[in-house]
């Protein structure tokens, strides 16, 4: 039985921007779930209910804060064949977005953020409309990139803070596969080279020139690895 390529979006975005990889994936059956970037627990414990439903196995593919949804929602799920990281953090046990986002040099994101409180106590966090393309997505023509930046999905600084609450990362019995670029102003190429090493993945394919939306500005590439990770 063929695994259910499911798509997890990560922060300031949502998931029409895995639209470009669906349409590159043609007749593989896919799921684009809509990530509520609210607490790191309880996004995993939602991608799990949607595992559940799916009822079979499937690959789970994570894009940048994803990453840490997908690498939680997957420990200990017999369900997750194997998971696919798009510039994507794969977070160690108790490693948060933010600490990992500060091990390397690189990363601009926190200067490009504008801070709004909410109702359920802390702050959430946009990226800047002024800055949103050059931030995250330079390699996308500009009218898309607006249309990204008025889109996007805020995330709450409680979910970046949080460090992963497994004992035993996915990572560590489950393949991986990374897609990461060269010029990502998020998550810096040092950081994505570390993880994948650390994660002793399967394939890692680093796309020059490419923007942290990469799933927007290279489906081509981005599809290639989760076919080659299909196909494994």
């Amino acid at each position: 039985m063929k695994p259910t390529v499911v798509l997890v979006h990560g922060a300031f975005a949502e998931s029409a921007s895995w639209n470009g990889v669906i349409e590159k994936l043609g007749d593989v059956d896919v799921v684009a779930v809509a990530n509520p970037l609210r607490s790191l627990d309880g996004d995993a414990a939602y991608v799990r209910d949607v595992i559940a439903g799916i009822g079979g196995p499937v690959l789970l593919v994570g894009h940048s804060y994803g990453g840490m949804v997908i690498t939680e929602a997957a420990a200990g799920n017999d369900a997750v064949a194997g998971l696919v990281y798009v510039c994507a953090f794969a977070p160690e046990q108790g490693e948060s977005a933010f600490a990992l986002s500060t091990k390397f040099p690189g990363s601009t994101l926190g200067e490009a953020l504008n801070a709004y409180p909410v109702s359920s106590g802390g702050n959430e966090f946009a990226i800047r409309s002024d800055v949103f393309r050059h931030q995250f997505a330079a390699d996308v023509p500009a009218a898309q990139a607006a249309i990204m930046a008025a889109t996007q999905r805020p995330v709450t600084e409680a979910a970046l803070a949080a460090g992963l609450s497994t004992g035993v990362p996915a990572w560590k019995s489950i393949p991986s596969w990374f897609v990461f670029s060269d010029e990502d102003l998020n998550i810096p190429v040092a950081l994505h080279r570390f993880m994948a090493e650390r994660a002793g993945a399967k394939t890692v394919r680093e796309v020059r020139g490419g923007s942290h939306a990469l799933s927007v500005s290279q489906p081509g590439a981005v599809s290639e690895v989760i076919r080659d990770a299909l196909g494994a």
